[in-house]
């Protein structure tokens, strides 16, 4: 098994979380916080915005039953990537878009990736997400691991209400939750 990591920030972790667990290949995904300055940081320092962090999931695959071009490709049907001040409901610093690559492998594929999602135009606004060395990244609280599990309807109505099923449904015809 070649157990790799991914780092993807798309908004709230909540919604980044189903569509990649339970996916054979898919070992993990946590929901957390990176890219910032402040150790350990609480939910609601974070979104305080005081530490620098974002809202984002880590990704534990193997690589031979689910490639990181896999994930690249999942990852952008999950997030409005022109939107460079938050995602749908959410809005602000901590809830931006980025890509954190774990290696130089990552970063030239998500840079392609990236540049063919521009060049395909699919969207009339320029590609936002960032593309980072990733970083520590901290674990939330347990209430915030895997909620779309825990809280179903509440996941569902915010899925729903926030816009960004509609908005995936509209560009990409399908319906990730």
């Amino acid at each position: 098994m070649v157990r790799q990591y991914a780092t993807f920030a798309g908004g709230c972790f909540w919604c980044m979380v189903k569509p990649f667990d339970e996916t054979p290949g898919i070992e993990s995904v946590i929901s957390g916080y990176t890219g910032g300055h402040v150790e350990n940081p609480t939910y609601e320092q974070v979104c305080a915005e005081t530490t620098g962090h974002v809202e984002a999931v880590q990704i534990i695959f193997n690589d031979e039953l689910y490639s990181y071009e896999q994930l690249l490709a999942t990852y952008w049907t999950l997030i409005d990537p022109t939107d460079a001040g938050g995602q749908f409901y959410d809005r602000g610093q901590s809830y931006t878009t980025a890509i954190f690559y774990h290696n130089e492998e990552q970063r030239e594929l998500a840079e392609r990736s990236k540049a063919d999602l521009e060049a395909s135009g699919k969207f009339d606004k320029p590609i936002m997400v960032k593309i980072l060395p990733a970083s520590t990244f901290y674990p939330a609280e347990d209430y915030h691991q895997h909620y779309y599990k825990k809280n179903p309807m509440h996941y569902e109505r915010y899925s729903i209400g926030s816009g960004r099923r509609a908005f995936q449904e509209h560009h990409w015809g399908n319906k990730h939750e």
